[in-house]
């Protein structure tokens, strides 16, 4: 036994030495004619004894710190996707995990200049669902999610389910008080005399500007400056004078009365016709919002208020608003606008004379375009809300479907002040877009041929699909390309855990319709 394997074993070692000694010869031939030896392919060299394998497995993957990795040396590779802030899917290319959120990436990551995004994508491709793991991300970090004016709805599913609070807004429904300073007053109450000062002014400049923006709303076009210097006026004598919180008729009781003070700013001097002619087209306007489509949810006290001790979050449903209602909803959405950011002062104010601990918000200003067309001015007024979130502690997010919402409005000066939305962005969020569109994102962030591709490719509808029983998924479902200024983008998928399918489905109404079951059967 002992000899035969001695005999295998010097036979096998023969074979390997005349192996060597063939490879060295035609080494050497090669060298002689002038090749390079050829280099082995993945799989080996093809000759006998090359060591050729039929397949090849991927190796295992794991993620980890640079502080973790460093002794896995030479087998550690860099990733270029950050690994700070919400885990929101894959990256399509490395298949590398992208953690992306404006606030972590302003305030952990310092990687973008302004805790903000704008997120551009056609219907039905995913944007409030990546939106909505954004929002379930950032409460786990102790962020406050606020979406001020849910119009489909898209997410009252997920606050609902995350014990957040919901307030439904409408015919019907329910009611906003434009007048009501909300969480200003309780907050005033507890803070010394300078910050109560500062906070009251705060919510005075915040009443004058939805009032002009709702009259813009109605008379499609700004108002003249004599009448916001009465409309000013008015308001600080109906806190004067009146005992709890105001609604509109107060308001319009105070000019159809017209004290002496509010005649001053006219410039009557005592000549009641005079104070008529100055006031009658404000009256008007004001009479007509009272008694016109928007009465119904701005004449009365606010239904419901905003409740910021909820960790939850709070949506504000508007979804019951018909889209014929077209200045209604615009009305409502900038309304909700400014509530909001009313209560994020008062809790900020409350933080900084520590009675209340600092928090961050995150605000979420869904279908951007439907104020913007509203009437000519209104870009001023957005344009206000979205300037000073850095100073804020917030964090928002603007949805639109394409540039050309922003730039298709009618006074270029507006046109402008809208571009500016998009440029003063952190971050821009690219879904599916048709080629047109490409030109106007230029403007904005640089995209290389091959992202722009990307992007249009995302657009493509489905295919044709004979089968019924089946529903086609476009492309670009769940796709998107971060982009920070000139830097490359990053493009990724959106992946929904099980538990998350529940709260992101806004086709309810065609699950169960008719046609549907039908299609099924």
């Amino acid at each position: 036994m002992s000899s035969s394997l001695e005999s295998l074993f010097s036979d096998t070692a023969e074979e390997r030495h005349a192996e060597h000694a063939d490879d060295a010869k035609r080494k050497s031939k090669k060298e002689k004619a002038g090749k390079p030896e050829p280099k082995p392919g993945v799989r080996g060299f093809s000759r006998r004894g090359g060591g050729r394998v039929s397949h090849v497995e991927t190796p295992s993957e794991w993620r980890g710190t640079t502080v973790q990795v460093c002794g896995l040396w030479p087998f550690g590779a860099g990733s270029g996707t950050p690994m700070v802030g919400v885990p929101l899917g894959r990256e399509l290319t490395t298949g590398a995990t992208l953690c992306c959120d404006p606030i972590s990436w302003f305030q952990r990551a310092n990687l973008i200049h302004n805790p903000s995004a704008l997120l551009l994508g056609k219907p039905g491709l995913g944007k409030s669902t990546l939106i909505r793991r954004m929002v379930v991300g950032l409460v786990g970090q102790g962020v406050f999610p606020m979406v001020l004016g849910d119009l489909k709805p898209d997410y009252v599913d997920l606050i609902r389910a995350m014990g957040g609070q919901i307030i439904k807004l409408g015919r019907g429904l329910g009611s906003l008080n434009v007048l009501d300073p909300g969480a200003t007053t309780a907050a005033a109450a507890r803070l010394p005399e300078e910050a109560r000062t500062k906070l009251i002014a705060d919510a005075h400049g915040r009443r004058l500007n939805i009032m002009a923006a709702l009259l813009t709303i109605l008379r499609g076009g700004p108002i003249a400056d004599t009448e916001r210097t009465v409309l000013n006026a008015a308001l600080r004598v109906l806190d004067e004078r009146h005992r709890g919180v105001p609604v509109l008729p107060d308001l319009i009781r105070v000019i159809d009365e017209g004290p002496e003070r509010l005649r001053a700013v006219t410039l009557a001097r005592g000549d009641e016709a005079r104070y008529r002619a100055a006031v009658d087209p404000l009256h008007a306007s004001l009479l007509g919002a009272l008694d016109g489509p928007m009465g119904e949810t701005f004449a009365r006290q606010t239904t419901t208020a905003i409740d910021l001790d909820n960790p939850g979050g709070v949506c504000i449903d508007i979804s019951g608003i018909d889209d014929a209602d077209a200045e209604l909803q615009a009305a409502v959405l900038l309304a909700c606008w400014s509530d909001g950011f009313g209560a994020i002062e008062a809790a900020h104010a409350l933080a900084d004379e520590g009675l209340a601990p600092q928090r961050h918000f995150f605000v979420v200003l869904d279908e951007l375009w439907r104020v913007l067309r509203s009437g000519r001015g209104l870009v001023d007024r957005v344009d206000a809300l979205t300037r000073l979130n850095r100073q804020r502690g917030t964090g928002q997010v603007m949805i639109t479907h394409t540039m050309a919402d922003l730039m298709s409005l009618s006074d270029h000066a507006d046109q402008l002040k809208a571009k500016g939305f998009a440029e003063r962005a952190g971050m821009v969020i690219c879904g599916g877009l048709p080629q047109a569109e490409m030109s106007m994102v230029n403007q904005v962030v640089r995209l290389s041929s091959s992202e722009q591709s990307m992007i249009v490719d995302w657009s493509t509808p489905p295919s044709w699909n004979p089968d019924l029983k089946e529903d086609s998924e476009p492309p670009g479902r769940g796709r998107f390309l971060v982009k920070v200024g000139g830097r490359p983008g990053i493009p990724f998928r959106v992946e929904l855990t099980s538990v998350e399918r529940d709260v992101n489905d806004t086709n309810k109404r065609w699950i169960n319709s008719p046609t549907r079951s039908v299609r099924r059967a």
